[in-house]
């Protein structure tokens, strides 16, 4: 199957030079089987090769080139295994390195001495002791984390999900006290996620109050806080810490600037301090742009059906957007990540549509939406 697939790729690019043909070949074939064929909607018999062939065939032939060097050159793909290594590097990068600060000035010495000092250490895991772990979505892959740091950081400390009731409330305060005979509240807590591209689902106000996944976890301690009072688990002005496994650069300004307006307008807020973190950082080169990306977003224009916004269209609002051509929030971005790709990328890579309103879209790889 591989090879009728690398023969339809041949037939449909026009690649009657041998040599030009074996070289492509040999990347495609190094590409499907290091990064591609992980993607997590291919089938067997059915995989990247395949989905390229089909793919291409959709542009006009003057344009197809265009379409195999955009995917040879520009499209960048976070495989599994390069998820898992931003995954583990979370708490000796990120988490490990803040408190450390913090012990360190209880302690009244460097950063660097805390492992030599008996109280700095002492104070080093009480901190973590008391840190909640909270999991936004799947993607935050919550199993993977806990398993990196068996040992690091307890069951009773990591929640997968983001939707708490009250009888976990309870138990997560009861196993606290067991381990800390302290204050016995959570005083840092972990919103983990695995992608931002805008910010705008985390947080963001277009003039009629707050809202996004940060107001949705605001909401459910205050309410929790309000039923249990003494007996909620979670300190009065706890420092929150949001964490995206990869972020772009565009993600972080907006988020760095909506909480900081957050801090400053936002009153039902029940944090104090808020830190933004990153494993990784995407450049802001990433994004198509003019003039060097020019051939790929006439392409964006040319085969792109307005159905997609117009079934989009409440979701593609919150970010005042009139068409989908370039992604949600026009990020732009020639990105797909292994379990989905995200809806901030080109959709020339991930839409399906039936041609209602413009050019039929074929998917290179179909994304799963949550969103219509």
């Amino acid at each position: 199957m591989n090879l009728l697939g690398l023969r339809l790729i041949a037939n449909i690019m026009n690649w009657t030079d041998d040599g030009v043909a074996t070289a492509e070949y040999n990347w495609l074939q190094l590409a499907a089987s290091v990064k591609y064929d992980g993607y997590s909607d291919f089938r067997a018999g059915s995989r990247f090769i395949e989905s390229l062939a089909t793919w291409l065939k959709q542009f006009d032939p003057e344009d197809r080139q265009t379409a195999y060097d955009f995917v040879k050159h520009r499209l960048v793909y976070i495989s599994n295994a390069e998820m898992y290594r931003v995954i583990d590097a979370f708490f000796p990068e990120t988490v490990t390195p803040h408190f450390r600060r913090l012990a360190a000035e209880q302690a009244g010495i460097r950063p660097h001495e805390v492992w030599g000092n008996s109280d700095a250490v002492a104070a080093f895991n009480q901190i973590l002791r008391r840190s909640l772990f909270v999991g936004m979505s799947d993607g935050s892959r919550i199993d993977i984390l806990r398993r990196a740091n068996s040992g690091r950081i307890s069951q009773e400390q990591v929640l997968p999900m983001m939707n708490i009731g009250i009888e976990k409330w309870k138990d997560l305060g009861g196993k606290l006290k067991e381990l800390d005979q302290g204050d016995e509240h959570f005083e840092h807590v972990f919103l983990i996620d695995d992608f931002t591209a805008s910010g705008t689902t985390f947080i963001r106000n277009n003039g009629d109050g707050w809202k996004g996944k940060l107001r949705k976890f605001n909401d459910m301690v205050v309410m929790a806080r309000a039923e249990l009072g003494d007996a909620f688990p979670i300190a009065e002005g706890y420092a929150l810490h949001i964490h995206h496994y990869v972020s772009t650069s565009q993600a972080r300004e907006a988020l760095v600037e909506r909480v900081e307006q957050a801090s400053r307008e936002w009153h039902e807020r029940s944090y104090g301090s808020i830190a933004i973190t990153e494993g990784m950082l995407l450049p802001p080169s990433l994004r198509l742009q003019s003039p060097t990306d020019d051939a790929v977003i006439a392409l964006c224009e040319k085969y792109y059906d307005h159905w997609l916004f117009l079934r989009l269209k409440e979701h593609a609002g919150e970010a005042g957007q009139t068409d989908f051509k370039m992604g949600y929030a026009d990020c732009a971005l020639p990105l797909v990540l292994e379990h989905n790709t995200p809806n901030n990328a080109i959709p020339l890579l991930w839409a399906e549509t039936p041609g209602e309103h413009g050019h039929r879209m074929q998917p290179l790889f179909r994304r799963r939406d949550r969103h219509g």
